[in-house]
């Protein structure tokens, strides 16, 4: 059963390398110093030389002072004693405390977080390189035993919402392993729609000890230890974090919102085809506007689109957008263009843009077809999916021109600049390519039948 799983024994020699780390020695000035900065303590002492800090610290490893540079005045440095030798740091402050990329509330922790990583890459550099040589993430014990006990567990549960199961935060196993393992999980028995989506890595600070669950391996220092998938939970390393595949299966708790959030991401949280938003306007359309004059052409009022937006954004696929909340359809159609405006990567992405624009300036229709129907193979697979199911859509709408007046060309017109934008923010390559965003979406919605 799945709580019986028992997690990788996590590698423990970088974590007993940083309770050996040399501690802090603050060596304070014996006389008052004028004119020293208000951010720093008695460790200050005033402008001294290489060589004076060299004496001061002698022979204490772990020692430290502060100083101001006889060569650039105004100008501070970090001096510190390790492995037998007094090592010069240029300091900043901007309100924390800083020699390299990482921030430190006191001079206390920088130098405690700096002998943690001096001590470790000293005398585990060769270790340290060879780290993501045997990753427990990708070994086939691990991962075939982990999947057989999921998918046993889930099949007696089958009468209960399989995502339930896995999601849910009260007395569920599998909650109770690693995020890892809930991704396997996911993985193999509940994601149907199994798109490949990187994930989404920031810069952490990792409260009491952590392991990397790539490596397996200890997350050393004081601060920004590692990163973390803000979309699923993984705790990596940062230059673990390279070799991760992109099999991000993202958490609906942590997903905070359905407009403005990534594509991909939205619909592997939901564990659906398609944005539920594009399923649900689409749907509420085709029942009730499909005649309406102007549709997607005339504008619905734009706080009862935004309203429509906040219900989405607070109750998902259970948002209630039918004709008793909202007679005019123009405020369904709107919501559905806000939701593609507000993609952070719109569904024709920036990677794509420029070779739907070529392809779209060849003159010969069939080789244009052609070469549109290859840049739609580069889209990723959640975009091409919505891209997909939207012209068949528009394509219906057509079907009723005589009654909305919308034919693929106008369509052309109000879809090109809301499902496709120029990577650079350029209002001068935005209005020279708008002919061919149209021209694009256009030739889709008349070839959808040929090129998905």
């Amino acid at each position: 059963d799945a709580e019986e799983y028992q997690p990788p024994i996590w590698k423990s020699y970088l974590y007993q390398l940083q309770q050996e780390a040399p501690r802090p020695k603050r060596i304070i000035c014996p006389r008052e110093v004028e004119n020293r900065p208000k951010y720093y303590g008695r460790e200050f002492h005033g402008i001294i030389s290489r060589e004076q800090a060299d004496e001061i610290l002698a022979g204490v490893e772990g020692a430290y002072i502060l100083r101001e540079s006889q060569r650039q005045p105004g100008c501070y440095t970090l001096a510190l004693r390790f492995g037998n030798q007094t090592l010069n740091y240029r300091l900043f402050y901007d309100g924390k405390h800083f020699v390299g990329e990482k921030r430190f509330e006191s001079i206390h922790d920088l130098v405690t977080d700096g002998l943690i990583t001096l001590y470790i890459e000293t005398k585990a550099s060769e270790y340290i390189s060879k780290m993501t040589t045997n990753p427990i993430y990708e070994h086939i014990g691990y991962a075939t035993l982990l999947r057989e006990k999921v998918s046993r567990r889930l099949s007696r549960t089958k009468n209960e919402s399989r995502k339930a199961s896995v999601t849910s935060e009260e007395n569920t196993p599998v909650e109770k392993i690693t995020s890892l393992v809930r991704r396997a999980a996911l993985t193999q028995n509940d994601n149907h729609f199994n798109y490949e989506k990187a994930h989404n890595f920031k810069v952490h600070t990792f409260r009491g000890p952590h392991w990397c669950e790539y490596c397996a391996n200890f997350m050393w220092g004081l601060i920004a230890q590692g990163v973390r998938c803000s979309d699923c939970g993984l705790n990596v390393h940062k230059q673990c974090s390279k070799y991760v595949p992109n099999d991000c299966q993202p958490d609906l708790k942590r997903i905070k919102r359905v407009y403005c959030c990534d594509l991909t991401t939205l619909v592997k949280a939901h564990n659906t085809q398609r944005p539920m938003v594009v399923d649900s306007c689409i749907r509420e359309i085709e029942a009730r506007g499909l005649k309406s004059e102007g549709l997607y052409r005339v504008s619905g009022f734009t706080e009862h689109i935004e309203d429509v937006k906040m219900a989405f954004d607070r109750d998902g696929e259970k948002a209630d957008i039918s004709a008793n909340i909202y007679p005019d359809i123009n405020i369904i159609t709107g919501a559905l263009k806000l939701y593609f405006r507000d993609l952070p990567i719109p569904v024709i992405t920036y990677d794509t843009y420029s070779k739907f624009i070529e392809a779209a300036k060849i003159s010969n229709p069939d080789e244009r077809l052609e070469a549109i129907h290859e840049v739609l193979m580069l889209l990723p697979a959640a975009h091409y999916e919505t891209l997909r199911y939207l012209m068949i859509h528009l394509k219906k709408v057509t079907l009723h021109e005589k009654e909305n007046f919308m034919n693929a060309e106008n369509l052309g017109i109000v879809f090109g600049p809301t499902l496709m934008r120029p990577p650079e923010d350029s209002t001068l390559a935005t209005l020279n390519d708008m002919r061919y965003q149209k021209l694009i979406v256009q030739i889709l919605i008349e070839n959808e039948d040929v090129l998905f």
